[in-house]
């Protein structure tokens, strides 16, 4: 398996403050690789946000949307450099 894949595979956000740590690390990564992570973070959060929204989890539902919202500032960021 790709390396940058098992990265992507560990990952779990479960809060502002785990999606803003996401984003310092992969700071170190190429540009290219950041958005692919950003952008797969983001796909994950929408799928686990339509979840929660299902089952009436509204404070988590919120929570997802508050860290999609964070890394796609990230992806505006690097797209806009």
């Amino acid at each position: 398996m790709n390396p940058c894949r098992q990265k992507i595979a560990a990952m779990n956000i479960n809060n502002e403050e785990e999606a803003r740590t996401f984003i310092a690390q992969w700071q170190a990564e190429p540009h290219k690789a950041q958005l692919k992570n950003l952008k797969l973070a983001v796909e994950s959060l929408e799928l686990s946000q339509m979840y929660y929204e299902q089952k009436g989890k509204e404070q988590a539902a919120g929570r997802a949307e508050a860290c999609i919202c964070i890394l796609s500032e990230r992806i505006r960021a690097l797209e806009g450099a």
